[in-house]
């Protein structure tokens, strides 16, 4: 949040959104102000504020359509709204808890009361803000582990996507393909503490050293889970290494013990290691390394329903595996 937190009103009557403006200004908030709710969301938008006052009655587009969009746009639904109204039915509040306004204020209102809302509303915009940015800096250290080895660039933006993909075909559930979405960008997260020296070893690892690089699991665990939100990938996180015949790590997990998201994330890490270029070999053909999936099938080492979704994925994307999944929008 800015060091003098900025406020957009939204008002259509003149003598009221400059009376708000006022009001604003003396409690020591920037004012920005719209006349109408087309040009408030176009404000926001380009330069989302710390908190919205918008009258629900206003032309063009009015404060419940404006809180609606404000809530759907990813850039902009953490900011708060508040409604300004007059209407005092039942079913006007319903509509504006409905178009997710998050308080709502009476007209006429008292200049105490709106302070009070606006003051408790920017402390919890602060707290999220304060999240969102401890869970931007654990997601960058994530990419700081990719970005030390160039032969693993794209790996886990590829991983996070594909997985999603194998998610829906396996019918699991829209908080399960946030977490695989998460998952997949901070599995590896706990290499970060592993030394380079053993990170980026171009030759076998010694016993030792291979028992230090196993703790990668548990360690990116205890990174991510001081945020709430990332708790749902805290299973992929840990278990990614496990095997179906319980000779993985760090558990050993045996079959469906293991959660289904880590052994998603466990098959298409596979295949995705397969036919990309390592540093000791050039990449594989897509019809070797899903033949060595169906092997490790076999061995017990990976889920079979989740290797033959994962064909049938690969069958149905008409392109490179390593150009991302064209279908993929965002989750």
């Amino acid at each position: 949040m800015n060091s003098i937190p900025r406020i957009l009103v939204a008002e259509d009557e003149l003598d009221t959104r400059e009376v708000l403006g006022q009001m604003l200004e003396a409690l020591g908030y920037e004012a920005q102000l719209a006349e109408n709710g087309k040009d408030a969301f176009e404000a926001v938008t380009s330069r989302p504020p710390d908190l919205v006052l918008s009258d629900v009655m206003m032309p063009v587009m009015d404060g419940f359509e404006l809180c609606q969009r404000i809530k759907a746009n990813p850039d902009t639904r953490l900011v708060p709204v508040v409604l300004l109204t007059g209407l005092g039915g039942v079913e006007d509040r319903v509509r504006g808890i409905d178009s997710g306004a998050d308080d709502f204020i009476s007209k006429p209102f008292q200049l105490s009361e709106l302070a009070a809302r606006i003051r408790s509303l920017l402390r919890l915009k602060q707290f999220t803000d304060d999240l969102e940015r401890a869970e931007s800096i654990i997601f960058s250290l994530a990419m700081t582990v990719e970005a030390k080895d160039s032969y693993t660039e794209g790996h886990c933006k590829r991983l996070s996507s594909y997985s999603v993909s194998i998610g829906k075909r396996l019918g699991v559930s829209e908080d399960d393909l946030q977490a695989l979405q998460r998952g997949g960008i901070l599995h590896d997260i706990g290499k970060i503490s592993i030394p380079d020296a053993i990170l980026l070893k171009p030759g076998p690892l010694s016993p030792e050293e291979r028992e230090i690089m196993r703790t990668h699991p548990i360690r990116g665990e205890e990174i991510c889970k001081p945020l709430r939100s990332l708790q749902p990938s805290l299973p992929i996180i840990r278990h990614h290494h496990e095997r179906m015949d319980g000779t993985g790590y760090p558990d050993q997990l045996v079959g469906e013990d293991i959660p289904l998201n880590a052994r998603i994330i466990a098959a298409v890490d596979f295949v995705d290691a397969l036919v990309t270029e390592r540093p000791y070999r050039g990449p594989l053909p897509m019809k070797e390394a899903l033949r060595m999936a169906h092997a490790a099938v076999e061995n017990g080492h990976l889920d079979t329903n989740v290797v033959e979704t994962v064909e049938e994925f690969v069958r149905s994307l008409g392109q490179d595996w390593t150009a991302g999944d064209p279908k993929m929008n965002g989750f």
